[in-house]
């Protein structure tokens, strides 16, 4: 078994600084090349805004040079629109080609609102969905409840699809902090708990303010150490990206994950380290 950890997105002012993975100065244009000397997986949050070409991903490839695992989130037009036209699919389908040439492409991701309810129209919507996307691996994160069912999740096992298992605050509404398997790939999206600012918070950042502590990364460590001979993949993304929480708690999980027998490693920089205690 195979994991891969890294964080939503790369574009992260807050990482900038003495101590941080940017050090003082660094432009955006040189931010996923530094990541990627440190975390072998990332969620690509562009493409939730606007599908990148070809030249886009060609570029992505080369600032990372092989050593990072792109999941790429679906854009909106198919998850919260949800009127995708044909010109959609092609462009979200053929534009990261540069990233299955390189061995870089991990699975694309559907992330549905919470407003996405458990409702025949939209189960005959993810079926739909499904069906274009044949022959890729999808991961869905549902954020609604009422999708939080054993029949849901046989029906993605039907349909090969990947269930997205949340860590979300312990807040009514939400789905269970629990890793279930759909598929031969695991994936693991980790929102922090901070249950004060999931509902009432302006901005993603806000909802997100929040470091776990060394007791809730074991309890994950021991539920993907569980796992280890079910699948293959792994994925495990930190979205507690604010104020640097992640690049704290990233450390924490591996030290947790060697500790249960599950190796797992940060990519080795080709140049010096940024700091120690990412590595």
């Amino acid at each position: 078994m195979k994991v891969y950890i890294g964080t939503g997105g790369y574009t992260n002012d807050d990482w900038i600084g003495e101590d941080l993975l940017y050090p003082p100065g660094t432009k955006q244009t040189e931010f996923l090349s530094l990541y990627a000397q440190h975390f072998d997986a990332v969620e690509l949050n562009s493409s939730f805004y606007g599908i990148p070409g070809l030249k886009a991903f060609e570029g992505m490839v080369r600032k990372s040079a092989g050593r990072t695992r792109f999941a790429v989130k679906l854009n909106k037009v198919f998850t919260h629109e949800r009127n995708p036209q044909d010109s959609d699919f092609d462009r979200m389908l053929q534009s990261p080609q540069p990233l299955r040439e390189a061995g870089m492409m991990g699975p694309y991701l559907a992330q549905f609102p919470y407003s996405f309810h458990r409702t025949p129209g939209n189960r005959t919507y993810l079926r739909e969905l499904a069906e274009r996307f044949a022959g890729h691996e999808l991961a869905v994160e549902f954020r609604n409840q009422g999708w939080d069912r054993p029949e849901v999740r046989d029906g993605l096992r039907e349909f090969g699809l990947i269930w997205v298992s949340p860590d979300y605050p312990p807040v009514a509404g939400v789905p269970e902090p629990a890793l279930h398997i759909t598929a031969p790939v695991a994936y693991l999206r980790l929102h922090g708990r901070n249950s004060g600012n999931w509902w009432s918070g302006e901005s993603a950042a806000e909802r997100h303010d929040y470091r776990y502590h060394q007791a809730e990364m074991d309890e994950w460590a021991d539920k993907i150490a569980f796992v280890d001979g079910e699948v293959d993949e792994v994925y495990v993304f930190f979205e507690n990206t604010t104020k640097g929480h992640a690049l704290k708690n990233i450390p924490m999980l591996r030290q947790a994950l060697n500790a249960r027998g599950v190796p797992v490693s940060a990519p080795q920089p080709s140049s010096q380290p940024l700091s120690g205690d990412l590595l």
